[in-house]
């Protein structure tokens, strides 16, 4: 028995055309002409006037993800159920490595997290809190295993982050491996000191998360990875990049013929940062639009 999705305009990742997709044992085999019959009792799923893309790859995702006393909203039953509808078919969420402990110890709860409840394909990338001799060697088990990207932290004083010196020589031991490191890329010691300075102030209404992270910050993060990994003749990758001056360094670093690479997210594509503040009388409202890096003007 095959499945023919017929009249379709079919998105490739060079191509649009007009087709139909033929499937077997839940895999496509062909794309033919439209109205090509190729024998047999076939189920046939009209397309005209849709388009047929394959699966959406979320590469950055959080799931049951603890954080700030609280954790994220969704687990691996409903995030990937929520993907499934939206036409997401894999997502590749983060396993953690809790300071003080081993990066096995992160990975094994994360597939405790995600065991018999996830509704479409998945796969890690582990969070390094730490690069000592232990997490290093550990790496090479890790990738072994299929797990082959590793973020590290400039952000989040005590929490996350890591200095230069971690990152270089986790940047060095990826290069070992063919494995890639992923930066938060913003310098969260400064942060820091400006956001103590704002809460002695009286400065906690949402929008001060935006002003306490400028744009420069990450920019300067972002340069900071890049050069890090151009010391260590490796590939780098930002994640979550939000700022125009931030994006610039990529640019730069590319036309140099570096390998540096940047993703974006939506809502720093759909959102500013006036949502941080509010309505008037109700500023926390703005709560609801804090995401890190923040919303940009």
């Amino acid at each position: 028995m095959r499945t023919v999705i017929r009249n379709g305009t079919v998105i490739t990742a060079s191509d649009t055309f007009v087709a139909d997709v033929w499937i077997e044992n839940g895999k496509v085999v062909a794309l033919v002409e439209t109205g090509t019959k190729l024998g047999g009792d076939d189920t046939v799923i009209d397309a005209k006037g849709q388009y047929v893309i394959p699966g959406g790859i979320d590469c950055h995702t959080h799931m049951e993800m603890p954080f700030g006393g609280t954790t994220a909203s969704d687990d691996f039953e409903t995030g990937t159920i929520a993907a499934a509808h939206g036409g997401t078919t894999t997502i590749v969420d983060f396993a953690i490595q809790s300071k003080g402990s081993t990066l096995r110890a992160g990975l094994d709860a994360w597939h405790q997290k995600a065991e018999g409840k996830a509704a479409i394909d998945y796969g890690f990338h582990m969070i390094m809190t730490e690069a000592n001799a232990g997490t290093l060697e550990e790496m090479g088990a890790l990738v072994r295993e299929g797990v082959t990207s590793f973020k590290m932290f400039m952000a989040y004083p005590g929490v996350f982050l890591v200095d230069d010196q971690q990152i270089f020589r986790a940047m060095l031991r990826a290069g070992e491996l063919g494995a890639l490191i992923t930066m938060h890329a913003e310098i969260g010691l400064p942060i820091d000191v400006l956001v103590q300075r704002a809460i002695s102030e009286g400065h906690t209404a949402p929008i001060y998360h935006a002003l306490t992270r400028p744009e420069i910050a990450e920019a300067t993060g972002t340069e900071r990875a890049i050069a890090l990994a151009e010391m260590a003749k490796v590939p780098v990758y930002m994640v979550h990049l939000s700022a125009q001056r931030a994006l610039e360094r990529v640019m730069e670093a590319r036309d140099r013929g570096l390998p540096a690479y940047a993703e974006t997210c939506p809502q720093y594509l759909f959102l500013d940062e006036d949502h941080l503040r509010g309505d008037p009388g109700n500023e926390f409202k703005g709560a609801g639009y804090v995401a890190t890096p923040a919303l940009r003007a």
